[in-house]
C-alpha cells in the first residue's frame, strides 16, 4: 500500500517538473515589461524576453499575446542554444517616422531552427513614408525599413503572418539555408513604392506556398546567388508580378540556378513571369538558368511572360552596352488567362548573350477586351514550341 502511494506521488512529482518545465519554455513579452498600448516602444521589453529564451535549452517559445505593440528597430540575433518559436498572436506597429531605423525594422540574425508564427499581424505605417521615396528620379535615394528581415538563418518557418502597408519591402532573407514561407498575406496598394513582397538574395533552398501577396513592387523578387527556389499556390495582384532580377548591375553577383513557380495565379499586375537584368559591362558572365514556370494563371495582365535584358527603370541608365547576363533553359508551360497589353510573350534578350533553350509550351492567351490582337515578340532568343501556341510563336 505504501509503495503504491509512493508511485503515485513519485508521478505527480514528474508531472509537476514537466509542467514547470513547459511554463518556463514560454517567454511571454509582458513579464518583461512590455505594453500593449500602441504608443510605448516595446524593444527592450521584447530583446530581454529574446535573450533569456535563446540562451535556454530544448524547444522554447517567445510570445506575443493579442495587442498592439510599437516597436522600434530590433535585432534578435544568434546562434541560440535550442530551437525557437516566435509567435506573434498581437500586432507590431512600426514607428510613423520613415527613417527610424536604417533598412530593417524586425531582423532575425544567425539562428537556427527558427519559427515564426502568427496569427498575428506586421503593420509598417508605411503611408508616411511612400511619399519620401524618390528612387524612380534618385538612383542615390534612402532606403526604408524593410518590415521583417532575415540574414543568416537556416531551417526556418515563417507561418500565418499578415504584413500590411510595409515602408519598404515586407519580408527579406539574405544568405538563408531551408527556409518556408507558407499561409502569408501580404497587402500594400498597388502604386505604394518598392514594396516588394518576398525578396530573396544569395540564399538556398526556399519554398514559398500557399500565400496571397498584392504589392506595390514584385510580389517576389528573386536577386544575386538566389537557388533551389519552389513557389507554388500563390496569388499574386496587385504588385510587379514574380520577378527574378534585376541581375547584372554591379560585379560581384552570383548565378540563379533552379527556380520553379508552379500553380500560381497573376491578378491585374503590370508583369506575369518577369527575368530582368541591366545593360551592363560586367567583366564575368553572371548566368540565370534552369527556370521552370507551369500551370498559370494571368487574369489581366500586363506582360504574361517578360525577359527584359534592357531593364532600366530610373534615369541615368544606359542601354547602349548589351547586358553579359546568360539566361538558359527557361521553360514556360500550360499559361493561360488574359491580357491588357500588346504582347503575351515578349522575349528581349541580350545581343551579346543570346537566350538559350527558351521552351514554349501549351500557351493560351487572348485580349482582357476580345478585340485586341495579341503579338508575340523575341529577340536574340533561340526558342522551341509545343503544343498550343496562342498567339502564335515567334520561334
Amino acid at each position: 500500500m505504501v509503495g503504491n502511494i509512493l508511485f503515485v506521488l513519485g508521478l505527480l512529482a514528474v508531472c509537476i517538473s514537466e509542467s514547470q518545465a513547459r511554463v518556463t519554455n514560454v517567454f511571454n513579452v509582458l513579464n518583461y515589461g512590455a505594453i500593449a498600448d500602441g504608443k510605448t516602444d516595446n524593444k527592450e521589453a521584447f530583446l530581454k524576453a529574446w535573450s533569456d529564451a535563446c540562451n535556454s535549452n530544448g524547444k522554447v517559445t517567445l510570445l506575443i499575446p493579442k495587442g498592439t505593440y510599437m516597436v522600434k528597430q530590433v535585432i534578435f540575433s544568434g546562434p541560440c542554444k535550442g530551437s525557437t518559436n516566435f509567435k506573434i498572436q498581437g500586432t507590431l506597429k512600426a514607428p510613423i517616422d520613415p527613417f527610424f531605423a536604417t533598412d530593417k525594422w524586425i531582423n532575425f540574425q544567425y539562428v537556427n531552427n527558427l519559427v515564426v508564427g502568427g496569427p498575428g499581424t506586421l503593420d509598417g505605417q508605411g503611408s508616411s513614408a511612400w511619399s519620401v521615396n524618390d528612387c524612380k528620379n534618385n538612383p542615390n535615394c534612402p532606403r526604408l525599413p524593410i518590415s521583417m528581415t532575415f540574414d543568416f538563418v537556416t531551417n526556418g518557418t515563417i507561418h500565418h503572418l499578415r504584413s500590411f502597408n510595409s515602408k519598404g519591402a515586407h519580408f527579406k532573407l539574405f544568405a538563408c539555408e531551408n527556409m518556408i514561407f507558407t499561409k502569408i498575406r501580404i497587402s500594400a496598394p498597388g502604386d505604394s513604392p518598392n514594396t516588394d513582397g518576398i525578396k530573396i538574395g544569395k540564399s538556398n533552398g526556399i519554398t514559398i506556398k500557399s500565400a496571397s501577396i498584392g504589392t506595390g513592387d514584385d510580389c517576389i523578387a528573386m536577386v544575386s546567388g538566389t537557388r533551389n527556389v519552389w513557389i507554388s499556390d500563390v496569388f499574386c495582384g496587385p504588385g510587379h508580378g514574380v520577378s527574378i532580377g534585376s541581375l547584372g548591375k554591379n560585379d560581384g553577383e552570383e548565378d540563379v540556378d533552379n527556380i520553379n513557380v508552379k500553380n500560381c495565379t497573376f491578378s491585374d499586375t503590370t508583369n506575369g513571369l518577369r527575368i530582368k537584368t541591366w545593360a551592363s559591362p560586367l567583366t564575368k558572365i553572371l548566368k540565370a538558368s534552369h527556370i521552370v514556370y507551369e500551370d498559370i494563371v494571368m487574369n489581366n495582365v500586363g506582360n504574361p511572360i517578360l525577359i527584359d535584358q534592357e531593364y532600366c527603370p530610373n534615369r541615368g541608365c544606359s542601354n547602349k552596352v548589351p547586358s553579359n547576363v546568360q539566361i538558359n533553359t527557361v521553360s514556360y508551360k500550360n499559361i493561360r488567362g488574359s491580357v491588357n497589353s500588346e504582347h503575351a510573350m515578349n522575349l528581349k534578350c541580350s545581343e551579346k548573350e543570346p537566350c538559350q533553350n527558351i521552351i514554349v509550351e501549351n500557351i493560351d492567351l487572348w485580349p482582357n477586351d476580345g478585340k485586341r490582337k495579341l503579338n508575340n515578340w523575341c529577340s536574340h532568343a533561340y526558342v522551341s514550341s509545343f503544343g498550343k501556341q496562342n498567339p502564335p510563336s515567334c520561334l
